[in-house]
């Protein structure tokens, strides 16, 4: 499904991905595609088991050209770089692209929230950012998707007939107009196009 045909006054500066179950899968599938001089950062929220370390962001980062790695307090968002959110954290991106950690409440019954994440980046970025969703049961991500669209940000989300799980991105599709709606094989090939402006929608 395409969106509006929205002209872009302003690149986009940062992709937000929230996915739950199937989307170790998916996040394999989106970020193998991406180019290592992809020109933005990319934050990530997995559902994880929250009582174990993980090894996802080793295993994702063996297999992306882009540097995977799990998000630390603090820091500061660059290109070419995925932060995945550490089990059992929220993570929020506050003005000039540092990330914050959070112990906060589980929201729908999930921490890390990708709900929490997209309305952290919606306040921030604004129409600079891209919010994707993938595969995963529960309506995680439907309400961000919100807050992204009223502060001007593009939707992309897999396509629910389409992916392992359509819990999410159904729920996505059922808050907001998506900006486009996609099969995972042709998602990393639009966040290309849409952030070095040779897509628009």
């Amino acid at each position: 499904m395409l969106g509006l045909n929205r002209s872009r006054a302003v690149p986009y500066e940062i992709v937000a991905i929230g996915t739950s179950a199937g989307g170790v899968k998916a996040l394999v599938t989106v970020l193998g595609a991406l180019p290592a001089d992809f020109p933005v950062p990319l934050v990530i929220v997995q559902h994880l088991d929250p009582h174990h370390d993980t090894v996802l962001a080793e295993i994702l980062d063996r297999r992306s050209p882009l540097r995977v790695k799990l998000a630390e307090p603090g820091e500061v968002a660059a290109g070419g770089v995925a932060y995945l959110a550490p089990p059992d954290r929220h993570l929020l991106v506050a003005p000039g692209g540092k990330l914050v950690l959070s112990k906060g409440d589980k929201v729908r019954f999930v921490r890390p929230s990708a709900d929490l994440l997209f309305e952290s980046v919606a306040e921030v970025y604004g129409p600079t950012a891209l919010f994707c969703v993938l595969t995963g049961t529960g309506f995680d991500g439907s309400k961000g998707a919100k807050a992204a669209m009223s502060h001007g940000g593009t939707v992309v989300a897999e396509d629910p007939s389409t992916a392992e799980f359509k819990g999410m991105p159904q729920a996505v599709a059922n808050a907001v107009a998506v900006d486009l709606m996609l099969p995972l094989k042709d998602i990393a090939g639009a966040l290309v196009a849409l952030t070095d402006g040779t897509r628009s929608l």
